[in-house]
Parts: C-alpha cells; sequence; structure tokens
C-alpha cells in the first residue's frame, strides 16, 4: 500500500534537500581551492627534491666541455660510455664494497634491534624500563662527538682498515632508532598469539623467528631502508676508519675516483649516478612496506 504524503510534509522534505544540496555545493570550491593550494606546494617541492637529480643524470651523459657550456640543456650527443669508464676506472670496486659494508650493517642492525625488542616487550625482564631509557639514550649522542675513542678502540680491537670497523660503527649508531621502531610495532601483536605458540611446544627462540619476524615484515624493512641510507651515505666513518683503497666504500671512494679523473666531469658524474641509484631503487620496491611499517610501528610506545 502506498503511503500519500500530505502538502506540508512533502514541502518541507523539499525544503531539507534543498537545505543539504546548498551546503554541499556551497563547500566544494573550498575543498577544491585546499586541494589545489596542496598539490602546488607538493608539485613544487618534488622539483625541488627532483631536478637536481635529473640535472646529474642529464650532466652524466655529456663532456666536460659541454657541461661548462650547457650546463642546463639536454646532451646533443648522449654518451653512454661515461659509465663503462666510471665503472671501469674504479666505481665497481668502491660500489662492491659499500654493498657489502651496507649489507652487513643492515643484517646486524635488524637482527639485533628485533631480539632486544622482543626482550624488553615479552620475557618480563626485569630493569626493563630502565634498560629502554638507556637505549633511547642513544639517539642523543652524535657520532662526531664519540670520534676520538671510537678510532682509538678501533685500532686496539685490531679491525682498523677493514669492513668491520665500519658495520660495527654504524651499527652502535643505528640501533637506538630501530629498537625503538621494532619495540612498538611488537608491543601492537596480540599475545594470544604467543601464547597459543607456547601451548603448543614452541621455545621462546621459535615463537620470535615463527611468529613475530614473519607478522613483523614492514618494519623490519623500514629498519632495513633507514639503516641502508645511513650507512651508504655516511662520509666521516669512511674517510677516517679506511685508509686502503680495497676497502674503501664508495662515499669517499668518489674523491680519489676525482683526483684520478682530473677534469673529466661527465664520467664523475656518471660515478655519482651509479652511487644514487642503489637506494632509489631499494626505496621504490620497498615504498610500501616502509610507509606500512612507520604507521603502524607509532602506534605504540
Amino acid at each position: 500500500m502506498k503511503l500519500i504524503e500530505s502538502p506540508e510534509a512533502s514541502e518541507a522534505k523539499s525544503a531539507a534537500v534543498s537545505k543539504v544540496r546548498y551546503h554541499t555545493v556551497k563547500r566544494k570550491p573550498g575543498l577544491s581551492l585546499t586541494a589545489g593550494i596542496i598539490f602546488i606546494f607538493l608539485l613544487l617541492y618534488f622539483v625541488a627534491i627532483a631536478y637536481p637529480l635529473f640535472w646529474m643524470i642529464v650532466n652524466s651523459f655529456k663532456e666536460t666541455q659541454a657541461i661548462f657550456n650547457d650546463s642546463w640543456g639536454l646532451p646533443k650527443e648522449w654518451l653512454f660510455s661515461n659509465y663503462a669508464t666510471a665503472w671501469e676506472q674504479g666505481v665497481s670496486d668502491y660500489f662492491l664494497n659499500s654493498l657489502i659494508i651496507t649489507a652487513g650493517t643492515c643484517i646486524l642492525t635488524v637482527l639485533v634491534s628485533a631480539l632486544c625488542a622482543y626482550g624488553l616487550t615479552r620475557t618480563g625482564l626485569k630493569g626493563g624500563k630502565w634498560l629502554l631509557l638507556f637505549v633511547s639514550a642513544g639517539l642523543m649522542f652524535s657520532p662526531q662527538s664519540g670520534l676520538i675513542p671510537l678510532y682509538e678502540l678501533i685500532q686496539k680491537m685490531g679491525i682498523f682498515d677493514t669492513y668491520w670497523a665500519l658495520i660495527l660503527t654504524f651499527t652502535a649508531y643505528r640501533l637506538p632508532l630501530t629498537v625503538l621502531l621494532i619495540r612498538s610495532f611488537f608491543l601492537s601483536i596480540p599475545r594470544e598469539l604467543e601464547e597459543s605458540a607456547y601451548l603448543d611446544g614452541a621455545s621462546s627462540l621459535q615463537v620470535f623467528s615463527r611468529v613475530y619476524l614473519p607478522m613483523s615484515k614492514p618494519i623490519l624493512f623500514t629498519g632495513v631502508i633507514l639503516t641502508a641510507y645511513y650507512s651508504w651515505n655516511e662520509f666521516l666513518f669512511s674517510i677516517l676508519f679506511i685508509q686502503t683503497e680495497d676497502v674503501k666504500p664508495i662515499t669517499s671512494g668518489l674523491l680519489v675516483f676525482k683526483d684520478a679523473l682530473n677534469t673529466n666531469w661527465g664520467v664523475l658524474m656518471a660515478g655519482l649516478v651509479i652511487s644514487a641509484l642503489p637506494l632509489i631503487v631499494v626505496f621504490l620496491l620497498m615504498q610500501k612496506h616502509f610507509i606500512r611499517g612507520l604507521a603502524e610501528g607509532s602506534v605504540k610506545g
């Protein structure tokens, strides 16, 4: 049976609909204006960040004279041979050294941080709050403040001028932040999963490796990206703790590379592009895990 509305009810309904439409239409210009301003700001920010990289890539295909004569223009002749020359004249060795140091630092940092975070969150360790405070205090120390004692310590340990001089140093400085990130993520994992694993006869190490690590891939990838970014680009420790050319990473090795090239700036730009490329690729491949890890790892403290 179809109900028939009274004229008064129909008029009131029409007025309400018109009011909603009025407010909706009225708010649309404000929202589009805000979105436009945000878009323009982000676009300008992207240009400011991306254009220097684009400039470096374009000039890596030029001769030295072309770089000085037309630095902002596209190359008239694309010299792909600059990359082959840079790779053959020493960048390949520096690249491999940086790869070994960065990979070792990432593995050691993430593994130790995950074990420490697991102990701080799930084992009921006595004095855990004080230990967490001690770990957090490491964020307050700058690398420059410990150069002299670190140099003496590395000399006494017998690891000066080796990969371990940088791997252990980088790991020490990346542990505090990585521990805090992974600990925050571990706090969001339900305890019921841990209790179920214990009921099935799993040990603490098995719970850690089979429950926590598989569920924590986003924050682990976040730790890998942050650690890789730091260890790949670090310069100060690289020039102080490494003297042999065979062990130099790409950051300090490019200084020697620059002197060896004299004035061939095109080949030097190619070397710089090669040094920047791995981090760009790693971030593009792991950006979803990186953003998710930062978002979920900052929920609890």
